[in-house]
């Protein structure tokens, strides 16, 4: 599964041809023990993350929304995708 982005320990990463299982263009978030496919409009659709990362997940997905879904498409066509640079 390649990684998009990484911030704050909390690691975003796309599937490829991921589009059969939630039906809406989403990412998969890693946070420690946690796990969780979350829309990029923000509504969580699997697994579980602390509220302090959702938030901040959500915030980086409003963001980078024009970013994500470029990615999104290029990966449920198979196409390498760009990394999502975190803010600094």
């Amino acid at each position: 599964m390649p990684e998009l982005s990484r911030f704050f320990g909390i690691v975003i990463k796309l599937l490829f041809s991921d589009s059969s299982q939630h039906n809406k263009p989403h990412v998969h978030v890693f946070y420690n023990e946690y796990t969780a496919s979350v829309g990029i409009d923000g509504e969580l659709l699997a697994g579980s993350l602390p509220v302090k990362q959702l938030t901040l997940v959500s915030a980086w997905l409003t963001i980078h929304e024009d970013e994500l879904y470029r990615a999104w498409n290029k990966a449920v066509r198979n196409e390498p995708f760009d990394r999502i640079e975190p803010l600094r």
